[in-house]
């Protein structure tokens, strides 16, 4: 793990309270709408209703949050990192079932980021109408949001601060309200027993339906995966403990004013209803700052999905920035502005936070069940008992495939869009990762070694123009003594190309999240040098940069020398010229590829108009880039040979 977030990893007071404004805003503001949700979804209003809600919602935030993610999901952890695509870089045997799963996982979590925002900042601003029962509530929500998606180009280091102690303030809040309440009805404990959840379940009318309401309660589950690497395994467990008893007793609460208030149970949302009249306004500008910063942690949370994606090569390269000196935070602009063109559309479109939890839900279910499946091909690869791997899949895809059919039905309640918006990222994510295995799979190598003669004599061909002292190619080849044949032919037949020194750059991009390195093989000293750069999945493309300190590291060592080699420039001491040459592999006409291997091409090169070039996303200077497109070619058998035939 990085030192920047090693820090933090440590439990200590402060990395508790840290740990409450970056994990668990999503999960810690469920209370402002999952009791409303389910009174709103039942047609029947009774004591029933309640004490089988309340014993879904603990069981759920028991089994599936405690046990399943906290328990047993933060231990699959990628170097201290976590999440849906660090658990697919720490499978080491992947295939192509991973991969989609993967892809699906990842692509409703990002729709997921759509609606969170909309739903927490909405039911939070609804409070105001007990005031102002004509307020005009999305204008304000689109505000708000507005603000939000604009400052993120800023960087959250000085909001950032502020999390952790306001949502404590937020936690200590839920847990008095509803203490105030439930020290009234302590009976509504019972409610813990589990035959309250299953006669809910299996007698209560529509329970299929409310059962997509209680889900809500543990939406922010796969965000706190997602967020282990900023706060480490242990100040996550301990603060959940703080954070789960302050949601249930909030819950439990909410319950026992509910039970005393049969008659007028769907005329407010209870999260309100158990405030005090004098504290209704303190509590609504308390309500409105947790569910920004729940906001700000998943557009957060949507970068860094987003730039691992990237780092991967299972999302197009995009612009990715990076605000502020803390390592890990990064702003990728086309995401931002995508988020904000979404939530926008998603609040003038439902209008109310009881229409937006019709149709939460859905799709971090399917993200749920993607992370079940990936932890067991996980465990498996750890060696873990077979029956162990089984009884995890039996309990938990129980579990989630029951939430998934609840929630179908909000399908045509809203939750088409969700599941839109995931099958336009999953469309992305599928036609740029399996387009480039097929680029790669007719990537062919040359062994440097059998013919070293060739690049000494180009080098020393005066007859050839020389067009650099130094050039610079990125090479794909993994292994030190091979180059692409696209490099050979780029320099030895497309236009024959002297330099003095030919350098070969490889980004080893690793499935660790913090290596930072590099290695240096002379593989014809002063002729032909090849560096590997060793860099894990978080850490940011500057390969200009990364390369000049190569340079230094070289000059000072005494290996080469970067003073110019012409007689004029060298008795000034002028640095020697470097020159990079991007290639760009093309598929010719010529070649014909099966059906399905031309659509999924044909879909890589439609994404590859959204992307940027190899130059921007590794930080090449484009000043000093010549770019060259070579042809892929592919081996095939022609049925008729062309005749030659004479005409007198």
């Amino acid at each position: 793990m990085d030192k920047q977030h090693s820090g933090i990893a440590k439990v200590s007071f402060a990395g508790l309270v840290i740990t409450l404004g970056i994990v668990f805003g999503d999960l810690g503001t469920s209370p402002l709408y999952t009791m409303n949700a389910i009174i709103n979804a039942s047609t029947i209003y009774n004591k029933e209703l309640i004490f089988g809600a309340l014993s879904c919602i603990f069981w759920t935030l028991t089994l599936q949050t405690t046990v399943k993610y906290v328990i047993i999901t933060l231990r699959a952890d990628n170097h201290g990192e976590g999440g849906i695509f660090a658990l697919f870089a720490l499978i080491r045997r992947k295939n192509n079932l991973i991969a989609i799963l993967t892809m699906i996982g990842g692509s409703a979590l990002l729709a997921d980021g759509v609606i969170t925002p909309s739903i927490t900042v909405t039911s939070a601003v609804e409070g105001l109408k007990l005031f102002y029962p004509h307020i005009p509530v999305v204008p304000i929500v689109l505000s708000i949001l507005s603000v939000l998606f604009f400052f993120q180009q800023f960087g959250t280091g000085f909001m950032g601060k502020a999390f952790g102690p306001v949502m404590f303030i937020w936690f200590s809040m839920l847990a008095m309200l509803g203490l105030n309440y439930l020290v009234n009805d302590p009976g509504i404990l019972v409610a813990i027993n589990p035959i309250y959840a299953f006669r809910f379940i299996t007698e209560f009318p529509n329970a299929v339906i409310l059962l997509g309401a209680v889900f809500l309660a543990t939406t922010g589950a796969e965000a706190l995966y997602s967020d282990l690497g900023h706060c480490g395994i242990q100040n996550i467990r301990i603060s959940w403990m703080f954070v789960k008893l302050s949601l249930l007793i909030n819950y439990f609460g909410q319950g026992a004013y509910l039970l005393n208030h049969m008659d007028h149970m769907n005329s407010a949302n209870p999260f309100f209803a158990i405030m005090p009249p004098w504290f209704l306004l303190p509590g609504v500008v308390i309500a409105t700052a947790a569910s920004i910063i729940a906001s700000q942690a998943l557009i957060s949370g949507s970068y860094t999905l987003i730039s691992e994606a990237v780092s991967l090569n299972i999302w197009p390269k995009i612009r990715i920035n990076y605000p502020t000196d803390i390592k890990g935070q990064v702003y990728i602009p086309f995401v931002n502005w995508f988020l904000w063109i979404a939530c926008t559309f998603v609040v003038i479109y439902f209008g109310e936070s009881s229409r937006m939890e019709a149709a939460y839900g859905l799709s971090i279910t399917i993200t749920m069940i993607m992370t079940t499946s990936l932890l067991s091909f996980h465990l498996r690869n750890r060696k873990v008992r077979r029956v162990y791997i089984a009884l995890l899949l039996i309990v938990f895809l129980s579990i989630e495939g029951t939430f998934l059919y609840a929630n179908l039905h909000k399908f045509a309640n809203g939750g088409w869009l969700t599941i839109a918006l995931a099958f336009v990222f999953f469309i992305v994510m599928y036609g740029w990762y399996f387009g480039r295995k097929i680029k790669n799979k007719y990537i062919s190598f040359v062994n440097v070694n059998k013919d070293p003669g060739i690049f000494r004599e180009l080098s020393a061909d005066t007859s050839v123009p020389k067009i650099a002292t130094n050039l610079i190619y990125i090479t794909k080849a993994n292994r030190r003594d091979q180059i692409e044949a696209k490099i050979m032919y780029s320099i030895f037949n497309k236009h024959p190309k002297r330099a003095s020194t030919y350098w070969f750059l490889h980004i080893d991009n690793l499935e660790t999240p913090n290596t930072f390195e590099y290695v240096v093989h002379h593989m014809i000293p002063g002729v032909l040098i090849k560096v590997d750069f060793r860099l894990g999945f978080k850490i940011e493309r500057k390969i200009n940069l990364y390369f000049r300190e190569v340079i230094e590291d070289l000059v000072k060592s005494g290996e080469i020398s970067m003073v110019s080699q012409y007689d004029s420039l060298k008795s000034h001491n002028i640095p020697a010229d470097c020159l990079y040459v991007n290639l760009d592999r093309i598929l010719i006409s010529d070649y014909k590829l099966p059906l399905q291997q031309s659509f999924i091409m044909g879909l890589h090169n439609f994404i590859r108009k959204i992307s940027i070039n190899d130059v921007k996303a590794l930080g090449l200077d484009s000043s000093n880039v010549i770019e060259e497109k070579v042809p892929i070619v592919i081996e095939q058998q022609l049925k008729k040979r062309i005749l030659r035939v004479d005409y007198p």
